[in-house]
């Protein structure tokens, strides 16, 4: 069986950390994820898909992000019932995130955390290349990103060489 899900969206609101009672760190969010197609008015509608990380994913979620960010998260979905206030079962649908990836530059979230906390979201921008400056491309541990909306190959000349050790899947 498989059930994996890859998602890109903006978070609609803060991430909350809370704690269960045995001290590991949970955070429900919900990711706004846009639909490929446009409405008969020409508008794009999105759907808001909840979410759930747990431990040093929710934590670093948390500390890190805030509403408007924009994520990439890879996780299962998960379906659960509780009873409601009205004695109804209500049924949920949930994505568990197993790795969450933070997908806008440090400077746009605004916070004042160290980079090194960054460890859920590594491996945002390929292969670490040329011993420690890697994807962090200086001495200044700060990530290097292209904007998800911008032509990353915009003023390149030619045919751009891709290796398959550099492709996401086998």
């Amino acid at each position: 069986m498989i059930n994996r899900i890859v998602l890109v969206g903006r978070l609609t609101k803060d991430p909350e950390l809370k704690y269960t009672p045995n001290g590991i760190a949970s955070c429900r969010f919900t990711v706004a994820v846009n639909r490929a197609f446009q409405n008969q008015q020409g508008e794009r509608e999105a759907d808001f898909i909840n979410c759930q990380a747990w431990r040093k994913q929710a934590e670093n979620l948390a500390n890190f992000q805030k509403k408007g960010n924009l994520i990439g998260l890879e996780g299962k979905i998960q379906t659960g019932s509780y009873e409601g206030q009205d004695g109804k079962r209500v049924f949920t649908t949930d994505v568990v995130a197993d790795s969450i990836q933070f997908l806008e530059p440090r400077n746009s979230i605004g916070s004042s955390q160290s980079a090194s906390n960054h460890e859920s979201s590594t491996n945002t921008g390929g292969q670490h290349q040329g011993g420690s400056r890697g994807q962090y491309g200086g001495n200044n541990n700060q990530p290097s990103y292209t904007r998800a909306d911008e032509d990353p190959f915009a003023n390149s000349k030619g045919p751009i060489e891709v290796s398959e050790d550099d492709l996401p899947f086998d």
